[in-house]
C-alpha cells in the first residue's frame, strides 16, 4: 500500500510475473494496476485490479479498510485490467453503490451478464458526490481510451485520478525513466485517440491540480506541467524530438547495411539524433514509440511476393492505425528483380495526414554497390534539409 495523502491509500498491485501486457506488449519489469480508497465519512473506492491481482488487492484494501466497509465503488474504466475484481467486491459489500455512467452500466452487463441498476448511481459530465470532506467530480473522458472512461476530481486535496490517462508499463517501483515507458504506452494504447485526450487535458487545465493518480504506473504530484506537457506533444501528434529513425526490414542484410550507411552519413552531416530499429528482431511497439517521437522516419525494406517485407508491412500499418501524420518520410527499397517495396509502403501510407516523403527515394538492387551511395547520400542531404 502507499499513502497519496491523510485519507487517500492506494492499493494497488505490482505485477512481478506478467511478460506480456494485453497479450503483445512485452512488460520486462511487470505492471502496476492501481486502485485507490478514500477514507472519509463514507468509504470510496476508485476502480479495481486485473484478476490476476484480486487476492493480493483484497488484503490490501481489509488492511486499509481495518472494520469499516466500503460504500461506493467509482468505476472510471471497465477494460478487465481495472474492472476484473468488481464482482468480489459486489459480494463482500452487497449494499455498495456503484458509481458510472450510462456506458458504464452497459459494459458492466456485458461483463457479467447481470444488470446493476439496483446499486447504480448514474453520473454525467460534471455532476459531483460527497464522501464527507471530500468531494468527487466526474468528467467524461471518451475514447481515452475506451467509449465509457470518465475521470475524477477530488476538489478538496485537488487530486485528479485519470484512468489510464498518464499511465506507464512497468511496476510503481521500477527503476526507470518514467517518460520511455509513459511514451510507449501512450502511443500503443491511446495513440489513436489524440483528439479525445486533447479534449480531456483542456477540462484538466481548468482544474487546480496538486496529485494525479493514474491506473498504471507511479502516482504523479511534482512537476506536474511536465508530464501533462508530454500529453500535449503526443496527442497533438507533433515530434517529440529532432531526430531519424530509421526503421529497417532486411531478408538477408543487404538493406540492413544501405540503413547501416545511410546512418553513417546523417551522422557525419551532423544529424542530431538517428536510431535504427530492425523490425524483424526489435519490440515493434518500441519501434511505433520511435516513430512518433522523432520528427523523420525513413523506411528500408525489401520487396516481397510483388509487394513489401511483411515485418514493414506489419509496422506500417500499426502506424497508421495510431494516426501517424506531420512527419517527414525517407524511402530505401531493395528488391532483385522487381522493386517493390516503395510502392507498396507508400500506398499502405496512403491517407495519413501531413505526411512529406523526401526525395528521391532509393531503389537498391540485391546488394548495396559502390554506385548507390550518391543515392543514399542524396537522401541524407534531403532528409537534414528537412531538419532546419
Amino acid at each position: 500500500m502507499e499513502k497519496v495523502t491523510e485519507d487517500i491509500v492506494n492499493i494497488g498491485v505490482n505485477d512481478r510475473e506478467i511478460t506480456l501486457f494485453e497479450g503483445q506488449y512485452e512488460v520486462e519489469k511487470g505492471m502496476a494496476y492501481n486502485s485507490y480508497v478514500i477514507l472519509d465519512e463514507q468509504v470510496a473506492v476508485m476502480d479495481t485490479v486485473d484478476p490476476r491481482a484480486t487476492a493480493q488487492w483484497l488484503e490490501n484494501l481489509d488492511e486499509a479498510l481495518g472494520s469499516r466497509k466500503v460504500d461506493y465503488l467509482v468505476i472510471q474504466h471497465m477494460e478487465p485490467d481495472h474492472g476484473g475484481s468488481i464482482m468480489q467486491l459486489v459480494e463482500r459489500f452487497p449494499d455498495m453503490k456503484l458509481v458510472g455512467n450510462a456506458k458504464t452500466l452497459q459494459m458492466f452487463g456485458q461483463f457479467f451478464g447481470v444488470s446493476p441498476e439496483d446499486k447504480a448511481v448514474i453520473v454525467k459530465e460534471g455532476d459531483t458526490l460527497s464522501v464527507g470532506k471530500h468531494t468527487l467530480q466526474f468528467f467524461m473522458a471518451p475514447m481515452v481510451h475506451w467509449p465509457e472512461v470518465m475521470v475524477t476530481y477530488e476538489q478538496s486535496e485537488k487530486v485528479l485520478f485519470s484512468a489510464d490517462a498518464f499511465g506507464k508499463f512497468g511496476t510503481r517501483d521500477a527503476d526507470e525513466d518514467w517518460t520511455c515507458e509513459a511514451r510507449r504506452y501512450y502511443i500503443n494504447i491511446c495513440g489513436k485517440y489524440g483528439m479525445q485526450v486533447q479534449a480531456l487535458l483542456k477540462k484538466a487545465a481548468a482544474l487546480e491540480i496538486r496529485t494525479i493518480c493514474s491506473l498504471h504506473g507511479p502516482v504523479l504530484s511534482e512537476n506536474l506541467e511536465y508530464y501533462i506537457n508530454k500529453y500535449q506533444i503526443w496527442s497533438s501528434y507533433e515530434p517529440e524530438d529532432e531526430g531519424v529513425l530509421i526503421a529497417c526490414a532486411s531478408i538477408y542484410g543487404h538493406t540492413m547495411k544501405a540503413a547501416e550507411k545511410l546512418k553513417e552519413m546523417l551522422e557525419h552531416k551532423g544529424a542530431k539524433k538517428v536510431v535504427i530499429a530492425d523490425l524483424t528482431r526489435d519490440d515493434i511497439h518500441e519501434a511505433v514509440e520511435d516513430a512518433f517521437r522523432y520528427s523523420h522516419l525513413v523506411l528500408a525494406a525489401a520487396s516481397y511476393d510483388g509487394s513489401v517485407f511483411p515485418p514493414m508491412e506489419d509496422f506500417l500499418n500499426r502506424l497508421k492505425s495510431k494516426n501517424y501524420q506531420k512527419r517527414t518520410v525517407g524511402i530505401i527499397e531493395n528488391g532483385s528483380w522487381a522493386p517493390t517495396a516503395a510502392r507498396s509502403m507508400k500506398a499502405i501510407l496512403e491517407g495519413a495526414k501531413s505526411l512529406t516523403f523526401a526525395e528521391p527515394a532509393v531503389t537498391i538492387k540485391s546488394a548495396m554497390k559502390a554506385e548507390d551511395a550518391a543515392q543514399l547520400e542524396a537522401l541524407a542531404s534531403e532528409l537534414l534539409k528537412a531538419q532546419e
